[in-house]
């Protein structure tokens, strides 16, 4: 027998703490971001305006899923509108159910989301990567409910394969990325001597917690003197509207055992660092900065490499670099993958019946007369949708 709960209150989250953390270690894709520690740090910076919908799937009285989900309204060109989206505000690339068995999961969530108080007129899920961790879980659970739904795509995320030797990875490079990273080994150990710090902690289950503030405060210094210093963007770890939520998450993760902090020394001094989370040998890399007063002789470029290199001795296995910027980790990566959003809109609400309507016509020209687009979605009602690659 199936049945769903749904939580509203983010404390009513610690009865289910040990399912939680079970099923994330079975999760396909089961980063820091589907913990449930890094919910509790973002519900407490971001729920403004914002209510949750945490659905526990039960199978014969087990956990088998766990959904994060919550209520938000969004402006759209049509007016205000309510919508049921992932806790998430693409803090990282990829986002969806916790579970081993995501499309089964899926299906007992949308089953109940039809049937429960219905005060959205969207589900709309961001960040879903189909043709990876997900694969296609999400659309054949919508299928299989009979819920006509639209597919857009949402943003393209960088990744490095770790599941092979610093050779084979270096050796694959094109000329001109092993010249460069090269190039800044040689400058950088002409000017000193060079240390890689990597601080990675168990988390408080090997009694390994401490976290070390002392270097992430060399972080935030490196940060303040780089670039991000003087942003305005509010994103960067220094910057006043997130710096606590930077800190809360980090000592979250730290007692989870899912950060990965990394620093550089030059001569000793405090040049480049590195803030990620870590889990299941996929590590999600969120910020990272140099400080140009100590040089600027391609510290960034000796800061990745060292990290790629220690990963894969380490056994990791993947390093998400994260969305945007392509250009400048060209040298990097190994493949780029799509996120998709998926969109349902409730028969019973005009604004959604406006949107889909909306949608479908954007669609149609952009299909139609537009000859660059990476990737041109097609609906087919009743089947899966089709994507093309050009």
């Amino acid at each position: 027998m199936t049945d769903v709960i749904e939580l509203n209150e983010i404390e009513a989250l610690n009865e289910f703490q040990s399912d939680w953390t079970r099923l994330l270690s079975i999760t396909p894709g089961g980063t820091f971001f589907r913990s449930q520690e890094w919910l509790q740090v973002y519900w407490k910076h971001f729920a403004a305006d914002q209510k949750l919908r945490v659905l526990i799937v039960r199978e014969n009285g087990e956990v088998t899923g766990i959904v994060p989900l919550c209520w938000k309204k969004i402006k759209s060109k049509f007016g205000p509108c309510r919508i049921l989206t992932f806790p998430f505000d693409d803090w990282g690339s990829f986002y969806g159910p916790v579970s081993a068995d995501q499309e089964s999961t899926w299906r007992s969530a949308l089953e109940y989301l039809q049937h429960s108080n219905r005060d959205w007129d969207l589900i709309d899920l961001r960040c879903v990567e189909t043709d990876g961790f997900d694969g296609g879980a999400t659309e054949r659970a919508f299928q299989a409910e009979n819920m006509e739904f639209e597919k857009f795509l949402w943003e393209q995320a960088i990744y490095v394969d770790l599941s092979q030797t610093w050779e084979e990875y270096l050796s694959a490079r094109p000329r001109k990325a092993r010249q460069t990273y090269t190039r800044a080994e040689r400058n950088l150990q002409a000017q000193g001597e060079i240390e890689h710090l990597r601080y990675r902690p168990r988390g408080e289950a090997f009694g390994e917690s401490d976290p070390r503030w002392d270097l992430y405060e060399m972080c935030e210094q490196i940060a303040a003197k780089s670039w991000q210093g003087s942003s305005t963007t509010g994103t960067t770890i220094t910057h006043a509207t997130v710096n606590q939520f930077f800190r809360d998450s980090y000592e979250s993760a730290i007692r989870a055992g899912a950060f990965d902090l990394n620093l550089i020394f030059l001569s000793g001094q405090p040049a480049a660092f590195s803030y990620n989370f870590a889990q299941n040998g996929l590590i999600n890399g969120l910020r990272m900065g140099y400080n140009p007063e100590v040089s600027d002789q391609g510290l960034g470029r000796l800061l990745v490499g060292r990290i790629l290199h220690d990963s894969m001795d380490r056994g990791d296995l993947l390093l998400d670099v994260g969305t945007g910027a392509l250009d400048a980790k060209k040298y990097w990566y190994t493949s780029v993958e799509n996120s998709y959003r998926y969109v349902y809109y409730s028969p019973a609400s005009a604004i959604a019946n406006v949107l889909r309507l909306s949608h479908q016509v954007a669609s149609w020209f952009r299909d139609r007369f537009s000859s660059n687009d990476t990737d041109k979605i097609q609906k087919v009602p009743g089947q899966k949708l089709q994507v093309t690659q050009h």
